[in-house]
């Protein structure tokens, strides 16, 4: 993997750039639909690429561990062959879900100890299995597994957690260097940056994961519970440290508002399942604000769904009858809604490139950010 800064904005640390892949190549920064099981919900892979226009979806190693499996990955010839999707592929180490697991798992030095929400059955991640399991899937990029803490946590526990942490990611770095890929492609593996929302924490974290000098590198523990200005923080704290000449990888961010104050503090590439999750329950994402799709206003409102025009739904297809669609409880509402937010999204990230590339993106994202969490 390679990356290449093309651009640098002033008065902020946005950065414009080229991730570069076996699968092909990643425009900075960048926002990643989150396939979890091998599918963006209610949204076909031809609608990924032609309508979202995504360089790069997720999987998640936990689901796809749990089923298919890796007998089914490994025959299929790895992920990408078995959902028919040849661009890069990003996986999560499945720590966030074991961790979200609380009464149904166990951390120990060896790893974590979790049951199945499938059928019940007792599991063990190491941070060498799981390097193992994204070996099998065939990911581009993997993530190293962490235990991340949740945002309301006491200092005491954040401190054993780090130190976990950082014992696991020797382990799966070591692990990642000693291991080959099995399809044919290289893999990158990016450790992750830990420390809750304590500074001292986060720094050290930064430098350990810095020092490894991997191949880019991830921050992981945010939009957990804690307030969004500790959020902010937390990221300029960690952007100071982490290298520059790296992409790094804001983990399971957010809002539209979040994700350009995350640009603006230098981050590369986000993911979240906002824009399908909250399509699906009639929230839609737009350049002048957030609509409630279900709400009567928008009954006789005839107009696209987005002026801008982001997608091909927004051209064909009216506030009044995706409304119409969703009070009938019609699946076409879920699709049209998961299409539309993603394609906003990959929109507004595309934007906010062409922007730092022409050198006004801070004024920009200010306007961008008062419109965007507008209620209409």
């Amino acid at each position: 993997m390679k990356f290449k800064i093309e651009a640098q904005a002033e008065n902020t640390a946005a950065r414009a750039g080229i991730i570069s892949t076996a699968h092909g190549e990643i425009p900075t920064p960048i926002f990643m639909p989150v396939g979890t099981v091998g599918s963006v919900k209610a949204v076909h892979q031809c609608e990924l690429r032609d309508d979202v226009k995504a360089a790069i979806i997720l999987g998640n190693t936990y689901h796809l561990y749990l089923r298919p499996g890796m007998e089914i990955i490994e025959k299929a010839g790895g992920l990408h062959k078995f959902i028919g999707w040849e661009r890069p592929i990003l996986t999560d180490s499945g720590g966030f879900q074991v961790f979200s697991l609380s009464s149904n798992r166990k951390l120990k030095e060896e790893g974590a100890w979790f049951r199945s929400h499938i059928d019940g059955s007792k599991h063990l991640f190491t941070p060498e299995k799981v390097v193992d399991i994204q070996r099998s899937i065939g990911s581009d990029i993997m993530m190293a597994l962490d235990e991340c803490p949740p945002g309301t946590s006491d200092y005491d526990y954040a401190r054993k957690s780090l130190s976990l942490t950082h014992r696991w990611l020797e382990r799966g770095w070591k692990h990642f260097n000693e291991t080959s890929p099995k399809y044919g492609f290289s893999q990158a593996f990016f450790p992750i940056v830990q420390g809750c929302v304590y500074p001292d924490l986060r720094r050290e974290s930064a430098k350990f994961v810095a020092d490894l000098g991997a191949e880019g590198n991830a921050i992981g523990g945010l939009a957990v519970g804690e307030p969004a200005e500790k959020m902010y923080e937390m990221i300029e704290v960690v952007n100071d440290i982490l290298p520059e000449s790296k992409p790094r990888y804001l983990m399971g961010v957010g809002t539209p508002a979040n994700i350009l104050e995350a640009i603006d503090r230098g981050v590369d590439m986000m993911d979240c399942v906002m824009p399908t999750r909250n399509g699906r329950n009639g929230m839609l994402f737009t350049s002048r604000g957030i609509m409630n799709m279900r709400n009567k206003k928008w009954a006789d409102d005839f107009s696209p769904l987005d002026e801008e025009g982001t997608a091909w739904v927004d051209k064909e297809y009216s506030k009044a009858y995706v409304r119409h669609l969703f009070v009938a409880n019609e699946i076409l509402a879920m699709q049209i809604a998961s299409i539309h937010n993603l394609a906003f999204y990959l929109w507004l990230v595309t934007e906010a490139r062409q922007h730092i590339i022409s050198g006004d993106f801070k004024q920009w994202k200010e306007e961008m950010v008062v419109r965007v969490t507008n209620r209409l």
